[in-house]
């Protein structure tokens, strides 16, 4: 009996030494469709480190990148329904969902990943459009500028579009039809090999896909249109009752945090596109510059598209002429 009672004292003093284990009181799981060696996806995952950082602890979120957790065209609802507390998706697989945001998809002229990304949260924040409100939406960010691609066929004027089939979604895919292409439909994770098959005859993307997504493997040339450049809008968005769950301080520290990351989303936009430039010309790939005459066509040729959204959301209630204005504002004081 003494040496059990000797026993159970010296465990118990061991138990008191050993180092206590913190565990943060709140898990969150953060889905995103970009696979882990993309830069967004790293730059993601960053945020999600300084989510532990800034709130002490108490807050730890679990990434799960490349559809890992949720497949690309589910993000967002699977945000809602709580499958992700946090999702990182794209606007353009939810066409006509998010009228007011898809205005940023539009062929406006873009030059750059963090002017599109600005913008993107600048615009959210002047009108808070209601197609959010089955969320908390934490930031948007957007690629730069997005150019045609295309395999085996160089397009270097309006009329060599005819009868090209060209991968795009959302917005771009209007922009496609409207120049005299034919859009189809894929995500970016298909586009590799509906090209590479010859089921579509290119692609609408920015430069940085050519790398993060490979695609200068397939594809050979790239024309630079830059007065009609699109961009595509993505959001960072959160579970409702998990954002409403935290804490004030918690929920001022993911503000805070996310209001930087715009910035450094912009910015890996950026840097990938330089990257994906050099690595589409090592394929031994060719950019095509078109002149300013042929690109005022392209840019006239674009205006019905335009207007069509703004009749469109006009009749959502919105006005969508000065929705327009507001972007076209920003892109020239940007």
């Amino acid at each position: 009996m003494k040496t059990n009672a000797f026993s159970l004292i010296m465990l118990f003093c061991i138990t008191l030494c050993l180092p206590i284990v913190a565990h943060s009181e709140t898990q969150l799981s953060y889905a995103t469709f970009f696979p882990a060696t993309h830069i967004q996806s790293k730059t993601a995952e960053a945020w999600c480190e300084e989510v532990k950082q800034k709130t002490q602890g108490t807050v730890e979120v679990n990434f799960f990148p490349g559809q890992t957790l949720v497949k690309a065209p589910q993000i967002y609802d699977a945000v809602v329904e709580g499958i992700a507390d946090i999702g990182f998706g794209v606007l353009a697989y939810h066409r006509g969902r998010f009228p007011l945001m898809a205005a940023m998809d539009l062929p406006l002229g873009y030059s750059s990943g963090v002017q599109a990304s600005q913008i993107a949260n600048a615009l959210y924040e002047q009108f808070k459009p209601q197609e959010f409100h089955d969320v908390h939406v934490l930031y948007f960010h957007a690629h730069g500028p997005g150019f045609l691609h295309t395999a085996k066929t160089p397009i270097k004027k309006l009329a060599d579009w005819q009868g090209m089939k060209i991968r795009a979604t959302g917005n771009s895919a209007a922009l496609v039809l409207a120049l005299g292409g034919t859009p189809v439909a894929s995500s970016i994770t298909e586009a590799y090999q509906a090209i590479q098959k010859g089921a579509v005859d290119g692609g609408m993307y920015p430069m940085s896909s050519n790398q993060g997504w490979r695609m200068a493997e397939v594809v050979d040339y790239m024309t630079e249109a830059k007065s009609i450049a699109y961009t595509t809008a993505f959001y960072v968005v959160m579970n409702k009752e998990k954002w409403n769950a935290l804490s004030q301080a918690e929920q001022e520290a993911l503000t805070q945090l996310s209001a930087r990351y715009i910035l450094k989303h912009g910015q890996a936009w950026d840097s990938a596109d330089a990257t994906g430039r050099n690595a589409f010309l090592e394929h031994g790939n060719s950019i095509i510059s078109i002149d300013a005459q042929e690109d005022e066509k392209w840019r006239i040729a674009v205006q019905p598209l335009i207007q069509e959204y703004i009749t469109s959301v006009n009749q959502k209630g919105l006005n969508g002429q000065v929705i327009i204005q507001f972007i076209s504002s920003a892109l020239s004081t940007q």
